[in-house]
């Protein structure tokens, strides 16, 4: 029995930068991810949106990659995101269970599908956890606006929040190929089955659409806030036109009956 075990770290990960420090055998790359074969049976996949995955890694050897990647990693993690999965080689036919795939034979590159597959698992997890702090402050401020009957934020905390908003929804559309399968799946009939039966076991599709929804529901009530507040900033220009024309009228009013 094999074990996968995949790590949120950090925001994200210097690739390049670690590509030229870390000399193990380097199986696979490009420019947002990292697959090492470190030993006969050893596996490292680490991609630049901040997950480490290991295949037949102790917790030690774990500890002491991670403490060689740290340099290397924005905003590393404290609490730190991450899944297991199991790997049982030798069956008739592939089978995915709850927690675990049978496949028939050792093979690399079903490996890194396997480990790719959870590390997007992991990932929808860590961004699941964001878009349901956003929100969740969203709905805060939607019941302030339905008690007080006004927004209770300002225009420059509304603008960042909207930033951190788009922020969020471009790193999950740059970094999550939920609908998009490696090339390998598509010259190999074993490799398209396994990734779409871990698709399914992992809920992939479903979970990311989830996530997009909730972002969406908050970008709409941002546009709402946008609006109100261009009202409210529109009345108050309004007022203040207002005031300068009777400031002026009253002026006009005192030099022409007062002066004389």
């Amino acid at each position: 029995m094999l074990q996968v075990l995949s790590y949120q770290i950090a925001d994200s990960i210097d690739i390049k930068s670690f590509k030229s420090f870390f000399k193990a055998e380097l199986y696979h790359n490009d420019a947002d991810e990292l697959f090492y074969k470190t030993s006969q049976d050893e596996f490292i996949y680490v991609f630049k949106y901040g997950i480490a995955c290991f295949l037949n890694y102790n917790e030690t050897q774990i500890g002491q990659f991670l403490q060689l990647i740290a340099p290397f990693c924005k905003n590393l993690f404290v609490e730190q995101l991450s899944e297991e999965f199991q790997i049982e080689t030798g069956a008739k036919e592939y089978k995915f269970g709850y927690n675990k795939i049978e496949i028939i034979e050792a093979d690399v590159e079903i490996f890194r599908l396997i480990m790719l597959n959870v590390s997007q698992s992991v990932a929808l997890d860590y961004y699941s956890q964001q878009t349901n702090k956003l929100l969740e402050e969203t709905n805060n401020h939607t019941q302030i606006l339905e008690r007080k009957g006004k927004l209770d934020i300002s225009g420059t905390n509304l603008t960042k929040y909207i930033g951190k908003t788009l922020y969020l929804k471009n790193r999950i559309s740059e970094n999550l190929y939920i609908f998009d399968s490696p090339d390998e799946t598509w010259e190999n009939e074993n490799l398209n089955k396994i990734d779409v039966g871990l698709k399914r076991t992992f809920d992939l599709q479903e979970r990311f659409r989830n996530i997009q929804d909730s972002l969406g529901i908050v970008k709409e009530n941002l546009e709402l806030f946008k609006d109100i507040m261009q009202y409210r900033n529109s009345n108050l220009l309004e007022w203040i036109i207002i005031t300068l024309i009777f400031v002026e009228v009253l002026n006009l009013f005192f030099e022409k009956f007062f002066k004389h």
